[in-house]
């Protein structure tokens, strides 16, 4: 089905998720082994850390070399491993853009190597990849504002913690702001940024403040939706407002598994991210035409579903 009735369906209610299964890729053919050369975003977050683990463990068993870099959301530094890439001739280029519209430079110069560039988990602005490997993160959001829905009964003010220069984060809000317009007694009052853990503490105790009878906050990652449950209990207001949370590492599981007010998380899977990004890249490398968008599907965590 197409990615327009498969959202419809969605808002539905029509899917429950289990973990989806990755597609079956060919392999590259026999012959001197491949460098892939790879910029993560960072290496501070437990998702990326696991993104970078498959992907090491794919690349082996593809026969490929791995040259990985890490950007730490400098965008001057991704641009400069890509050039240092591209110097090195390396085969081809995975990248996890700090930036989804700063990065274009980069990706030009691949381009202008003739290296092909497969973006993973974040989608490149303005500019055409060999191949994007991600989330879903639309259906993602949709899954957010329909559990944001349920669990406040379909009522209230809702606030939103942003992080708007990432493409992912963008389809994410705009997901869970599709989903949230379904239910007419629900509406969104504040969107702010929060990027880092002490920002978007700050960013939601500011809504808290604006906003006395806010009834729920989604949080664009796992960082941001654990600052709100932080801001939420230090305002005393667990049993009012309800948190949805977006990544579903092992820290938001067990504090869903802990804690009424945070209903749950949309669980992305990284190492299928990692697997796959690496396994296009060799399937490009043998000389098989790929497609352009590999989405994951992304599952729910509850603690009913845990």
């Amino acid at each position: 089905m197409d990615r327009n009735t498969f959202l419809r369906r969605m808002l539905a209610g029509a899917f429950t998720f289990g973990l989806p299964a990755s597609p079956a890729l060919a392999q590259p053919g026999p012959g001197p082994a491949r460098t892939l050369g790879v910029s993560l975003l960072t290496q501070q977050h437990p998702f990326y850390l696991e993104l970078a683990q498959a992907m090491r463990q794919e690349a082996a068993q593809q026969g490929l070399k791995l040259d990985l870099s890490i950007a730490n959301q400098d965008l001057g530094k991704q641009i400069s491993d890509v050039e240092d890439f591209v110097s090195k001739k390396v085969d081809a280029i995975i990248l996890s853009p700090v930036d989804s519209r700063g990065v274009k430079a980069a990706v030009l110069k691949a381009d202008a190597a003739r290296i092909p560039v497969i973006t993973v988990d974040i989608a490149a602005s303005g500019v055409e990849v060999a191949s994007h490997v991600a989330t879903d993160n639309r259906a993602g959001g949709v899954l957010a504002g329909q559990l944001m829905g349920r669990a406040t009964g379909g009522k209230g003010q809702i606030g939103v913690l942003h992080y708007p220069s990432i493409q992912s984060v963008v389809d994410r809000v705009e997901g869970f702001k599709a989903a949230i317009a379904t239910f007419p007694g629900m509406k969104i009052v504040s969107v702010q940024p929060g990027i880092t853990r002490a920002e978007a503490l700050a960013a939601s105790q500011n809504m808290l403040q604006a906003h006395p009878d806010l009834a729920g906050i989604f949080g664009f990652g796992d960082d941001a939706a654990l600052a709100a449950l932080a801001s939420v209990r230090g305002a005393k207001k667990l049993e009012q407002v309800k948190i949805v949370g977006f990544d579903g590492m092992a820290e938001a599981r067990a504090a869903v598994d802990r804690e009424p007010a945070f209903v749950g998380v949309i669980r992305q899977y990284p190492d299928q991210l990692g697997r796959q990004s690496v396994a296009i890249a060799a399937q490009l490398l043998s000389g098989k035409p790929v497609e352009k968008f590999h989405p994951v599907l992304p599952g729910v965590y509850t603690a009913a579903a845990r």
